[in-house]
Formats: structure tokens, C-alpha cells, sequence
């Protein structure tokens, strides 16, 4: 069980990352269709031109309030900044750039295999009481 805890943990933390970058590139994408700097940007929905820099960068979250915000700076539904960009990618750049689908090929193996474990100890317990 605790190798699915693990798995499970690994594989939330990578979804976690996927959607940090997919933010951070749909932030950046639609801030230079508006023509805007990070510090006219960052202005406009009033938080710092470090924060905004940092969101950029993938290294911080950004709250529901300031996703409305940049949302409605950019003309756009909330959503649409977390959805990935499938026209810019191949299929094989969506493999390689998104590790969320392998690992949860791999948490689904691994809890198969436990449950199969799991099951045939139960049958060995079983044998040895009768």
C-alpha cells in the first residue's frame, strides 16, 4: 500500500507541474498578444511585476482571485488559462512535454498489482486454514 501512496504522490506532484507550465505559457502567450510588458501587465491587475515574473516562471500558485483577474485582462474566460495548447504541439511533443499519462499507466500496473498480491495471500491464508 505504500508503494501506491507513492506512486500517488508522485504522479500528483508531476499533474501538479503540468499544470503550473500550462498556466504559465497560456499567461505569457496571451500577455504578448496584447502587447503588454509583465510590468504593464502586472499594473493592469495590480500585483507586483516580481510576483507576475515569478507566475511566469512556473516557481509559484497564483490565487482564484488573481487567475479572475488576469482572465478578465486578457478578454478571456478563467479556464482558458489552464488549458493546454494542443494546436502548438505534436503528438510526440505532448508525450515527451506532459509525464502525467505514463505515470498513471504505471499507478494503474502497480495497483493491479497490489490488489493481485493482496489476493493471493488471502487465498494462501485461506488454503493454510483448511
Amino acid at each position: 500500500m505504500l508503494r501506491i501512496k507513492s506512486i500517488y504522490m508522485e504522479y500528483t506532484k508531476t499533474a501538479e507541474e503540468a499544470l503550473k507550465r500550462i498556466l504559465k505559457e497560456n499567461i505569457k502567450k496571451y500577455r504578448k498578444r496584447r502587447g503588454l510588458s509583465q510590468f504593464a501587465l502586472s499594473s493592469k491587475i495590480d500585483i507586483s511585476t516580481n510576483f507576475l515574473a515569478d507566475i511566469e516562471a512556473g516557481n509559484t500558485w497564483i490565487s482564484a482571485q488573481t487567475l479572475v483577474k488576469l482572465a478578465n485582462a486578457f478578454e478571456i474566460e478563467p479556464y482558458e488559462l489552464l488549458k493546454p495548447d494542443k494546436k502548438s504541439q505534436t503528438p510526440k511533443d505532448q508525450k515527451e512535454k506532459d509525464p502525467t499519462k505514463s505515470l498513471l499507466d504505471k499507478f494503474s500496473k502497480d495497483i493491479a498489482f497490489a490488489i493481485k498480491n493482496s489476493i493471493d495471500k488471502s487465498i494462501e491464508t485461506i488454503k493454510k486454514q483448511y
